[in-house]
C-alpha cells in the first residue's frame, strides 16, 4: 500500500469529524467554483477526501466523479452518498496517476491536494489534458513557501516517522507558475484573510489543446 495512502486511511475517521475552519471561506469557493457550473457539465475531484465537497456541487452539474487514493476516505464517502439523494455521484479510491476519463471534462477541481503530490507538474499537466478547450481547473491549495519554509526540514522528517504525509513545499508565484507553464491561464485568484497557514484559491482556463 502507498505510504502515504496509508497515513490518511488511519487518519480517515478524525478526518470526516473535523469541523471546516473558515465557513465564510469555504462558501466563498464554492460560490465561485459554481459559475462554472451548469446542468450540461462534467466535472472531476482529485483528492476529494470524504466527499463533502462533491456532496454539496451535485446538484449544480451533469455529472461529478470524485476520486482520492485513500480506500477508508472513499468508503466513508460512499457511506455519505447513500444516505443522501445524490444519483449523479461517483466516488472511485484512484491514484491520480491512474485517473482516465472517457471523454474531456469541462471542470477539475484539486482541493487542499497539490501540495501533497510527488510531481507537481505531471499532474498539472494530467488535468490539462483531461479538460476539453477551455476548460475550467479550480485549486486551493496550501503554500507553505509563503511564511514556513522551514516545513522544507521538518516535512520530510515527518513522514519518515510516519506522523506526516508528503508535503511539498512552494509559494503561490511558484505555483501560478506551474500552472502558466502546463498550459492554464489564471482567471480568478483570491486568498482569505492572511493567516499563520492559509490555502491559495485560483481558477484556471485550459489555453492549450
Amino acid at each position: 500500500m502507498n505510504k502515504d495512502a496509508n497515513f490518511w486511511n488511519k487518519a480517515s475517521e478524525k478526518y470526516s469529524r473535523m469541523p471546516i475552519s473558515d465557513i465564510a471561506a469555504y462558501d466563498h469557493k464554492l460560490a465561485k467554483t459554481r459559475e462554472f457550473f451548469d446542468e450540461n457539465t462534467t466535472a472531476l475531484e482529485i483528492g476529494c477526501g470524504t466527499g463533502s465537497t462533491a456532496l454539496l456541487h451535485g446538484p449544480y452539474v451533469k455529472h461529478y466523479t470524485a476520486t482520492d487514493f485513500s480506500s477508508e476516505m472513499i468508503r466513508i464517502a460512499n457511506e455519505r452518498l447513500r444516505t443522501s439523494d445524490a444519483d449523479n455521484i461517483t466516488f472511485k479510491n484512484q491514484e491520480i496517476e491512474d485517473v482516465t476519463v472517457d471523454e474531456p471534462i469541462d471542470v477539475v477541481l484539486a482541493l487542499n491536494v497539490l501540495h501533497l503530490v510527488e510531481g507537481l507538474d505531471e499532474t498539472i499537466s494530467k488535468v490539462n489534458n483531461w479538460l476539453k478547450p477551455n476548460g475550467t481547473f479550480v485549486t486551493s491549495t496550501v503554500c507553505l513557501g509563503d511564511g514556513m519554509k522551514y516545513f522544507k526540514l521538518i516535512a520530510p522528517i515527518g513522514r519518515l516517522f510516519g506522523f506526516m504525509p508528503l508535503l511539498k513545499v512552494f509559494t503561490k508565484s511558484q505555483l501560478k507558475k506551474r500552472l502558466e507553464k502546463n498550459g492554464f491561464r489564471v482567471i480568478y485568484e483570491w486568498q482569505p484573510e492572511k493567516k499563520r497557514i492559509s490555502s491559495v484559491f485560483f481558477i484556471a482556463e485550459k489555453t492549450e489543446g
